[in-house]
């Protein structure tokens, strides 16, 4: 799985089918975070988020991992171009998360922004086994992705637009999922425990903030 084909074009594309309304979701909840001090972000992408983390938060440390070098690239320019100071604060792994070989833990804010999408059943749960493992015994957790709603007519809107999504990413990225799978139950197993979620476009799209218990 790589973005790396879509990486000059993937901010134009987002645009041209939702609006703002993903970076939207990604921000929505950042002036309801206290202050963090070491934050992981898995898919970061273009650098959209971590800008506007970086604008609110300017003294968080943050880790970034991303399967494409060329998003990280284009994540690092904005960086430079927005935020040269905070340089020095930002590490960026080009690696995917799955083999992904962290050299510390205890961060108390991780992030994970339309990513887990991306994976099989099977893989998700070593995934989000994997980043609770690496999150701090009270860390907020940060999610963002897409959703299918109960009712039957948002529901079949859902489908309709993740079944034409996952057709188009299998194609131009080579992802192995074929459908969406709720990672809500893998949270709620490492102790995490939704305290905020809003939507948008009819219940496609949600944001959500997680904690984990004491």
């Amino acid at each position: 799985m790589s973005f790396d084909r879509l990486a000059p074009r993937y901010h134009t594309l987002e645009a041209m089918v939702f609006g703002n309304a993903l970076q939207r979701a990604r921000i929505a909840w950042l002036h309801k975070l206290s202050r963090p001090r070491r934050v992981l972000i898995v898919g970061e992408g273009n650098g959209c988020f971590l800008s506007a983390l970086l604008d609110k938060f300017p003294e968080a440390q943050v880790d970034c991992v991303d399967a494409s070098a060329q998003m990280l690239h284009l994540a690092h320019q904005r960086l430079v171009q927005r935020k040269p100071a905070a340089e020095g604060q930002v590490r960026f792994f080009c690696d995917d998360i799955l083999h992904w070989e962290a050299d510390s833990a205890g961060y108390d804010l991780v992030v994970t922004h339309f990513v887990l999408d991306c994976f099989r059943r099977h893989d998700l749960v070593t995934v989000v086994d994997k980043i609770a493992g690496l999150a701090a015994p009270q860390a907020v957790w940060l999610l963002a992705d897409f959703h299918v709603s109960q009712g039957a007519l948002a529901r079949a809107h859902a489908h309709i637009w993740l079944a034409a999504m996952y057709l188009f990413f299998r194609l131009t990225t080579g992802i192995k999922a074929r459908h969406l799978v709720s990672p809500t139950p893998l949270l709620k197993g490492q102790a995490f425990y939704r305290i905020h979620r809003r939507h948008w476009w009819g219940g496609l799209i949600k944001s959500e903030v997680w904690r984990r218990s004491a």
